[in-house]
């Protein structure tokens, strides 16, 4: 069987373990069926921007054109740093976007993917964000009018906890496991500023995700196209926004968002 397309991350839901799937051809895949399969990702040469199908040489930012990357809303500062957003004085590339986008509910949440970070999403992306980071735990612990009141909360709370992911030890499954959830939501409601507790919210349902993995590799490798033709192997795993072959070698889907490829499955 063969399919080509461009790649785009991953769609997920969330089941006991999370259903992935991937679209090449106009055909949608179910990921997990190809578990313990042979298959072949080959790149054909080619990268298209996912806003625009423009034909580029290099991808910004997960998928863009320069021109998208320079312009485009889904690329601004306030997408990997939410404090920076200005939607709410009315400054945005695109106020329609901004306003599906920034100017919606917001949660503040705590994750645990290998250790405990901190992180913001909007209201429609839980639980989708957590799954994209490969997180086994997760709780909201405060909701905002908008993203950037969202960011402000989150720098406040950067001080006492860690904001990024351990990519390597959340596919190698090295997840700190006497994180109490509950208690750290009451830590982060102790550490925060007086004019943030507001937002804090009372519902302490905690989250818990397993992904569709035969065997955790003991350690990672990771492999891209900018480097390598085509990836062959058995698919052992599924986490996050990476596919786990044999041998330790990963690769990230949504970082390699609209190069061309052919998937061949055995």
């Amino acid at each position: 069987m063969k399919l080509k397309g461009a790649l785009l991350k991953m769609k997920t839901e969330l089941n006991t373990p999370v259903d992935y799937f991937l679209t090449l051809d106009d055909e949608v895949i179910r990921l997990n069926d190809l578990l313990n399969k042979d298959i072949t990702l080959r790149f054909l040469g080619e990268i298209h921007c996912i806003r625009c199908g423009r034909l580029t040489k290099k991808s910004f930012h997960q998928g863009y054109c320069y021109s998208c990357y320079r312009t485009a809303p889904e690329t601004d500062d306030c997408i990997l740093k939410p404090e920076l957003c200005r939607a709410q004085e009315g400054i945005s590339r695109d106020m329609e976007w901004s306003k599906n986008h920034c100017l919606q509910d917001h949660y503040v949440y705590l994750a645990v993917s290998s250790g405990l970070k901190v992180g913001v999403t909007r209201h429609t992306q839980i639980p989708t964000r957590w799954i994209d980071q490969g997180a086994s735990y997760a709780i909201k612990i405060a909701k905002t009018p908008n993203r950037y009141t969202a960011g402000l909360l989150e720098v406040d709370l950067k001080k006492h906890f860690a904001d990024k992911t351990n990519w390597r030890n959340m596919l190698s499954n090295k997840i700190d496991m006497e994180i109490d959830l509950l208690q750290q939501k009451k830590n982060a409601k102790d550490f925060i500023h007086k004019e943030y507790v507001q937002y804090f919210i009372d519902n302490n349902e905690i989250t818990s995700i397993e992904y569709p993995v035969v065997d955790f590799p003991a350690k990672v490798n990771s492999v891209n196209f900018d480097k390598v033709e085509q990836i062959s192997g058995k698919l052992i795993g599924i986490k996050g926004q990476y596919l786990i072959f044999d041998q330790g070698r990963v690769l990230n889907i949504r970082k390699h968002n609209g190069y061309e490829v052919e998937l061949m499955i055995k």
